[in-house]
């Protein structure tokens, strides 16, 4: 059961709908945020005691805020959140806001195995500091995980977060594709405003960008190595992030810089 301080954030997040002003994301005028830009995932380094090395992680984040990137994304993959336990998942998001730049905005995943967990994850990340949620696909019972499955439970997360919801498909380690039909599904969802697709597959990064054309939502090209390629799935909106009609702008994420990082 969600505790009744969680359940009063939810209250006040819904409450505040998408009108919410973070770094001037919200237009004000019915539109969803803006969420276009670069997002270095951010590691989580360890001790060779295998404890979240928190000190390392504030270096890094003094390190990489020196560069002109829009925010940070922390506990995707490269966050490696599968190894950390609930309260250092949090904890690791609550540093991460501390010592990033004020104007940079943090993009938190919080996805969990089941809906309610997850939703507690996600309101808990929103009052930490997460500015929105990454949620991953749930992928343990994956073969019934259908369509009708993941708009249900992605549906239920967006309806109880305080702060928008990035869809996460990530097949090479959940093994699960987040199917299209289902993305665009959940791209007419208010508070849904986007989906990080690390699969590569830069045709179907096309194919969800024109069917979403209609919606406010984005699509996160998931890695250097087709990032060259998604430039080449949008429209030429995608170019300008100010332009008055996005049809589905790409915004890309790197992989960790090749300068050397403390613990990374």
């Amino acid at each position: 059961m969600l505790g009744r301080g969680v359940w009063s954030s939810v209250r006040q997040g819904l409450s505040r709908g998408l009108s919410r002003n973070v770094g001037g994301w919200a237009s004000g005028e019915g539109r969803k945020v803006d969420i276009a830009g670069i997002y270095p995932p951010v590691t989580t380094p360890f001790t060779a005691t295998a404890e979240v090395d928190y000190g390392k992680l504030e270096e890094n984040l003094h390190k990489l805020g020196t560069f002109p990137f829009r925010g940070f994304v922390v506990q995707g993959s490269n966050g490696e959140f599968p190894f950390l336990t609930s309260s250092e998942r949090l904890e690791v998001v609550s540093r991460v806001r501390q010592a990033m730049p004020k104007d940079k905005l943090l993009l938190a995943g919080s996805g969990c195995e089941s809906t309610q967990a997850t939703v507690e994850m996600t309101v808990s990340m929103a009052q930490v500091g997460a500015d929105a949620a990454i949620v991953v696909t749930p992928c343990y019972y994956r073969g019934r995980m259908s369509s009708a499955a993941l708009i249900h439970h992605y549906t239920k997360v967006a309806d109880l977060s305080p702060v928008p919801v990035v869809l996460y498909s990530v097949p090479a380690n959940t093994g699960l594709a987040l199917p299209v039909d289902a993305v665009v599904t959940l791209s007419q969802h208010p508070n849904i405003v986007g989906i990080k697709d690390s699969g590569g597959d830069v045709t179907r990064m096309g194919l969800m960008v024109h069917k979403t054309r209609r919606q406010d939502f984005q699509v996160l090209a998931g890695s250097a190595g087709f990032l060259l390629a998604s430039y080449a799935v949008g429209d030429p909106a995608l170019w300008d992030p100010r332009a008055e009609e996005d049809h589905g702008l790409v915004w890309l994420l790197w992989r960790p810089l090749p300068s050397p990082l403390a613990g990374a």
